[in-house]
């Protein structure tokens, strides 16, 4: 399949802030889900999240990590390609670029996120920290960690701990582009 002008890889919040206990990795992967198709999405999303089974920097299906953007659900550039995220610089982006919700709501500025830090468990090139992603994304307890980024910085990977009580963010990312090939009949 080649590159056409339109494919783009979206990047979305979850509808609410989560604690640390996901149900694991699938349990957020099926979040991302449920709530792409609540709204319409028709591709696969996945958690921006690493566990014990997978990096960050791999969810993304190899053929689309280097030449498409990364967008968010109204197709603004938050990073030129899913790799670029990963260069070890902390996935820099422009904070006033917003990032949105399934349901339309600005993250950056919406009380529903009282805190501006998002889950992922991850080394700033993508690579799963396995002290600090929540015990594979399975527990709240305040005395076990899981690695944010504090998202007015401007790095989506940035590097900070936090007790896994707490409720933050959690993207999804469109794990697959798939144009109009599998469009619902209505």
């Amino acid at each position: 399949m080649h590159l056409d002008g339109g494919r783009v890889l979206h990047l979305v919040a979850l509808n609410a802030p989560l604690k640390g206990d996901m149900r694991g990795i699938r349990g957020a992967d099926f979040q991302c889900y449920q709530q792409a198709r609540a709204v319409g999405l028709t591709s696969t999303y996945r958690a921006f999240l690493s566990s014990h089974l997978q990096d960050l920097a791999t969810i993304v299906r190899k053929a689309d990590r280097n030449d498409m953007p990364v967008v968010n659900l109204r197709g603004q550039v938050l990073f030129n390609s899913w790799m670029s995220i990963f260069s070890g610089n902390g996935g820099v982006f422009d904070p006033s670029t917003p990032i949105f919700s399934f349901d339309g709501r600005n993250i950056m500025s919406d009380s529903a996120w009282p805190e501006k830090l998002v889950w992922h468990g991850s080394s700033t090139t993508g690579i799963r920290l396995t002290t600090n992603y929540c015990e594979a994304w399975r527990t709240a307890d305040m005395a076990v960690t899981g690695q944010v980024a504090l998202l007015q910085t401007g790095r989506l990977l940035g590097q900070h701990v936090r007790a896994c009580s707490n409720h933050y963010v959690v993207l999804c990312i469109e794990n697959t582009y798939v144009g109009n090939m599998h469009q619902r009949r209505n």
